[in-house]
């Protein structure tokens, strides 16, 4: 994919009072030619559903019924891709950004479309589609994004704003939890009302999901909340099965999913190309949801073993630390299902252990059976950016803040 512009930047993710480090995935910018505009350019360019054998899974269900709760930046409830897919949520921050600003919802928005967004215009053919176009948002604002000027007072007053969320959302309908967030700085360590809260989801039957971090060229440092007990952890891999260099290589890792060039929607109305763990955990929560949808008797431990036992591209010995069990398959999931009794599966259960051992000696450089013709006419060069796709007509201001990339 040609890059037409000189502009490139990343954002920088500041710091909340638990240490929780937001996620807004790193941003490089260009604008392609109007030729380039068109839709189709945009669902083309969403691989990652391919690679999941989405259009087999919906052949059963499309996520009905399920409510994802997003927690993280806010959600643009408006935004043509996401309109009647987003429920009243709920601001545990209380001030920061408001709607219009620049500094609004971006990562939040962009997660959402990965996971519920159904498209628009004519067939809904336009646009950005999700994993679970069928399922509903729950936004749980959390975090402020980077160049919010308010995040200072946010880190001060609002670093137990991730445990109150994870119980709200609990509390409040939530089938699946999605955590594109993280601390994975060396001083991160585990936070006993974010384990309560998280054990808390889990018994009332909500999947918790999390990114494990883009720390993997910054020594792989332990992420939380990707390494408490019960959550699916996810790790991202590239359009060819490859593990993602910047993704955190950890022993909690349970499974991979698509974390590069991955389209994003913006509340600017723009489309962009992104990447980050952040993304392949939106991925785990969409396929989560069409689990849920199709099987809704099953239980988090159930859900998630299922993930594990019918990942593709498993690494050598069935999982390491860089891509857990390997690319989820919702269809297969699904399928797998079908025959499980409730009290046939049990997780894999580390207690109260927070400390494993560091990643493990071998990268992974094998690649997936739909790698290559995912990568036909995309081109081999990965861009660990954004890019602007498509502008829609309304536009939007493009900032740009220096710094590096950090979070889930």
């Amino acid at each position: 994919m040609k890059r037409i512009g000189p502009w490139s930047v990343t954002r920088r993710p500041g710091r909340l009072a638990s240490g929780l480090l937001a996620a807004p995935l790193a941003f490089a910018l260009a604008l392609l030619p109007a030729t380039a505009a068109h839709a189709d350019t945009i669902r083309a360019q969403q691989w990652g559903l391919e690679a999941l054998h989405t259009q087999q899974a919906w052949r059963t269900t499309k996520g009905k019924g399920i409510t994802v709760a997003v927690l993280d930046t806010g959600v643009d409830a408006t935004h043509p891709d996401l309109v009647g897919n987003v429920l009243k949520g709920k601001d545990l921050v209380g001030f920061g950004a408001k709607r219009g600003e620049q500094s609004w919802a971006e990562h939040g928005t962009a997660m959402a479309g990965i996971i519920a967004g159904h498209g628009h215009g004519a067939g809904n053919a336009d646009g950005v589609l999700g994993v679970a176009p069928e399922a509903k948002i729950l936004p749980v604002r959390v975090i402020l994004e980077d160049g919010d000027p308010a995040r200072k007072k946010a880190r001060a007053t609002r670093g137990n704003a991730l445990a109150e969320g994870i119980r709200w959302a609990a509390d409040h309908g939530a089938d699946v939890i999605n955590l594109s967030l993280g601390d994975d700085s060396k001083s991160a360590h585990p936070d006993p009302s974010e384990d309560a809260a998280v054990q808390y989801a889990l018994k009332k039957g909500a999947v918790v999901v999390a990114s494990a971090g883009n720390g993997g060229e910054e020594g792989d440092h332990i992420s939380y909340p990707a390494a408490y007990p019960g959550v699916i952890a996810v790790t991202a891999v590239d359009r060819y099965g490859t593990r993602a260099s910047f993704s955190t290589r950890r022993w909690y890792a349970t499974v991979s999913a698509p974390g590069m060039d991955v389209v994003i929607a913006n509340p600017d109305r723009d489309y962009y190309n992104g990447w980050g763990t952040s993304a392949a955990s939106a991925f785990v929560s969409g396929a989560v949801a069409l689990i849920r949808a199709a099987h809704p008797g099953l239980d988090p431990a159930q859900i998630k073993q299922l993930l594990e036992d019918t990942a593709r591209n498993s690494p050598a010995g069935g999982r390491d630390d860089s891509r857990g069990f390997g690319l989820i398959d919702p269809a297969a999931a699904i399928r797998k299902g079908a025959d499980v009794p409730q009290d046939d599966l049990r997780a894999v259960a580390y207690g109260r252990k927070y400390f494993g051992p560091g990643p493990t000696e071998s990268e992974d450089d094998g690649s997936a059976a739909w790698a290559g013709p995912l990568a036909g006419g995309l081109g081999a060069v990965l861009l660990a950016a954004a890019v602007v796709l498509w502008r829609g007509r309304g536009g939007g201001r493009l900032s740009f803040r220096p710094g590096r990339r950090l979070g889930g």
